[in-house]
């Protein structure tokens, strides 16, 4: 443990796009919200992640307290990913947030049917980016209460 005898608290990025990641790290790590961000490229990283399989089959850690999923991405999308973090019931309960270009309905409704907790439009440039991905670890890590989801 550490923190004055708190879990670290990790966030993990699903993002492909290597602009948007950085600038989504740098909000996160700006406001201090994480002990740890983990960055994964597609849907098959972060599925191979959070259920410890290939690459993370030996990762110890408890895991990320919130999902930050990118819906375009190449390999696994994030819809697809989302269906099959939300399908164990272990996850049920992970704070999980759409952070997309994508404004289509159908994208909004299929998040929402899936169990997204919130769905997130980036914004176009780089300083309003950087700001509602802070804002967003502000409320998620910070404000939200949400039971604890330990896999």
């Amino acid at each position: 443990m550490t923190n004055g005898g708190y879990e670290p608290v990790e966030i993990l990025l699903v993002e492909d796009n290597p602009l948007d990641a950085d600038l989504a790290l740098r909000g996160l790590k700006n406001e201090k919200l994480a002990n740890k961000i983990t960055w994964v490229k597609d849907g098959q990283q972060a599925l191979d992640y959070i259920f410890r399989r290939g690459e993370y089959a030996g990762r110890d850690d408890s895991g990320p307290r919130l999902i930050l999923l990118d819906l375009k991405m190449p390999r696994v999308d994030g819809l697809t990913a989302l269906r099959q973090i939300r399908a164990d019931p272990a996850f049920s309960m992970l704070p999980i947030v759409i952070l997309t270009s994508s404004k289509e309905q159908r994208d909004i409704v299929e998040s929402y049917d899936l169990g997204v907790n919130s769905y997130i439009v980036k914004p176009v440039d780089f300083e309003g980016f950087m700001n509602a991905v802070a804002e967003l670890g502000l409320y998620w890590m910070l404000l939200n209460q949400a039971p604890s989801c330990d896999p």
